[in-house]
């Protein structure tokens, strides 16, 4: 005699912060501080991050902080205000993901909240500059970018200056509206930053969203894309250049839960240590942890994400862990790929048998590998500006 089988539909439920979740995209969120524990080394979310070096952004023990110090410059017809965080305005696109952008969210007394109006189209970008408190001291900011139905624009955020800082960032694109923004970490040396963003994507809606990190000593950066409606077309293009002694993670969520939406990820980065100081050689190091999850209900998906590391000397480490969570198999296409080497073997030879000094060589190769991100901002100041920071990296660089 055979037992019946019984089936019962699966819930699935968010749980607290620090116990194992169902997917990446029920990571828990709140906008409590206390209710996330202390990051710990061997917490997953947290087991590259060298949390000695935070200045205690992420448990509590950092110096008294300040607001972060803010300059926009927009274009007529965007609006710019400070808004109390109890604004409705405010969280809509997600909450902190982290104990530390919850202690942000918490110490934030005003959020800076920019809003393009409906069916404007920008000629000139909106460049917003947030510069640290100094050294040794720590602020903390909250920003929302708003662009309203079927409107354009392209939003510049430039980090830059001293001290410790910790924000949340949301960029809220209503349906049909198109947003290409740069995210530009330009720190002086001793910097850290720690930011949690939030990237919301509506009906038909489009998002360029560019990041480049080469200033600071240690910067954290965790975004997060969520659909709203179907035709949603989301791209995050990164590159980062780490120097000795310097730490950059990228830890990236792109969430489909709406069909017929696309994502392209591509993410490229290049370090350098210091082998020629011997044993007073300090390291550099990156860390790259791109997460995609197609649900169940998200059919038609089209997504791919990439990173790419180039290891220019001895003392440098780059970690890569591309992670492709598919749940339902009607899509259009999903993949994934993750590099980390030196220099390509058949580009030496093709250049130095044309003349080509290898050192020459070298440099003209990493100046190579960063043009698939960097051709694509549509900006040509900033294109130039990047591209002029990657000439100054190669200055240094011991090849």
């Amino acid at each position: 005699m055979t037992t019946p089988l019984t089936e019962t539909e699966a819930t699935i439920t968010p749980v607290k912060a620090g116990t194992e979740h169902q997917t990446k995209g029920d990571r828990f969120t709140s906008f409590n501080v206390e209710d996330f524990s202390i990051p710990k080394g061997k917490d997953e979310d947290w087991r590259f991050t060298p949390l000695r070096r935070l200045h205690g952004l992420h448990d509590g023990t950092a110096a008294a902080g300040e607001r972060a110090n803010i300059d926009v410059q927009a274009p007529e017809g965007v609006s710019y205000e400070e808004l109390d965080p109890s604004d409705e305005r405010i969280g809509r696109a997600g909450a902190p993901v982290d104990r530390a952008a919850a202690q942000a969210w918490s110490e934030t007394t005003k959020a800076d909240y920019i809003k393009v109006a409906k069916d404007t189209v920008l000629t000139d970008p909106v460049t917003i500059t947030i510069t640290g408190a100094g050294e040794e001291k720590v602020s903390y900011g909250s920003l929302v970018v708003e662009l309203d139905t079927h409107a354009e624009a392209v939003v510049i955020v430039k980090y830059a200056g001293s001290g410790a800082h910790s924000d949340n960032i949301e960029f809220v694109v209503g349906d049909g509206a198109k947003l290409t923004t740069v995210v530009f970490e330009d720190w002086n040396r001793d910097g850290v930053h720690l930011s949690n963003s939030h990237i919301q994507v509506g009906r038909d809606a489009t998002v360029r969203h560019y990041y480049a990190a080469f200033g600071g000593d240690v910067v954290r950066s965790v975004p997060h894309v969520r659909y709203t409606a179907p035709g949603g077309d989301a791209e995050l293009l990164g590159l980062y250049f780490a120097d000795a002694g310097q730490y950059f993670e990228q830890r990236l969520l792109v969430d489909h839960s709406i069909q017929n939406c696309r994502s392209n990820v591509l993410y490229k980065g290049a370090l350098q240590g210091e082998p020629e100081k011997g044993a007073e050689a300090r390291d550099a190091r990156t860390a790259w942890i791109g997460d995609v999850l197609i649900r169940p209900e998200a059919t038609g998906t089209d997504t791919y994400e990439k990173n790419n590391n180039l290891v220019l000397t001895k003392g440098a480490r780059a970690d890569s862990v591309p992670n492709l969570e598919i749940q339902t198999g009607e899509i259009v296409g999903a993949g994934h790929a993750a590099t980390v080497g030196r220099f390509d073997d058949e580009q030496m030879f093709y250049m130095q048998s044309r003349g080509i000094p290898a050192a020459a060589a070298k440099m003209l190769i990493v100046r190579g590998f960063f043009t698939d991100v960097i051709k694509r901002i549509p900006l040509e100041s900033v294109r130039e500006q990047l591209e002029n920071k990657v000439a100054e990296e190669l200055e240094n660089t011991v090849l």
